[in-house]
């Protein structure tokens, strides 16, 4: 478990050369931003270091705070789901969010997502950027628009760009899809069998660029 000191982002925390599980266990016990407070735990990334691809999402879900894993909801069945369509291998992949705690409201007996705002996202973001460091993935794919102007910037659109390569600072490629979630939104079976058809194409681009590299996703 991390000290539970209050900093104002998780820079502070993250010690040179520091490893993933090191980085992992720090932190557990993050306070950089408040969402700590309502969430059972922090949900750190998962995979190996050498990963080939990166997959980030926005922040862990209610199932993923109730178990300390990134996507093993409904939204990361449908992920593996895709990734397995596309040829890609998850236990390849290292899969995390920008946000590593789940921001919620009350709504019954359920809670209910809540988007993570900017100083949120800001606090949270050297957790990220310290993992895709140490990962040094060929591809970093953002899943959604919270991930992509994370990362992108703010005037992002994944709506625009979205299945584009882009050239990184960070990683030689990053490409921006749609979120797994938005496909559970869709209004009708026929609507989400073309989300999915759409959101696997994005990762066939993927998974053939990095066939060209002679990777192995």
């Amino acid at each position: 478990m991390g000290h539970n000191r209050r900093v104002s982002t998780a820079r502070e925390l993250i010690p040179e050369g520091a490893s993933l599980e090191q980085l992992r266990s720090l932190a557990a016990g993050c306070q950089a931003c408040d969402l700590y407070r309502n969430a059972t735990q922090t949900v750190f990334g998962e995979g190996s270091a050498g990963a080939t691809v990166m997959l980030v999402g926005e922040q862990p879900g209610d199932r993923e705070d109730l178990d300390g894993e990134p996507f093993v909801g409904p939204a990361g069945a449908l992920l593996d789901r895709a990734l397995h369509d596309a040829g890609i291998d998850r236990r390849q992949a290292y899969v995390t969010n920008v946000v590593k705690h789940f921001k919620w409201r009350p709504a019954g007996k359920r809670r209910l997502h809540q988007k993570p705002g900017a100083e949120e996202i800001r606090a949270c973001r050297p957790w990220l950027e310290s993992e895709i460091d140490l990962v040094g993935p060929a591809v970093v794919v953002c899943l959604g628009a919270t991930a992509a102007q994370a990362l992108l910037g703010p005037s992002f659109r994944v709506t625009r760009q979205r299945g584009q390569f882009l050239a990184w600072e960070r990683a030689p490629r990053i490409l921006a899809t749609v979120h797994p979630s938005s496909i559970l939104r869709a209004p009708d079976e026929e609507a989400r069998a073309r989300e999915m058809e759409a959101f696997v194409a994005d990762l066939a681009v993927v998974r053939a660029h990095l066939s060209d590299l002679g990777g192995s996703p």
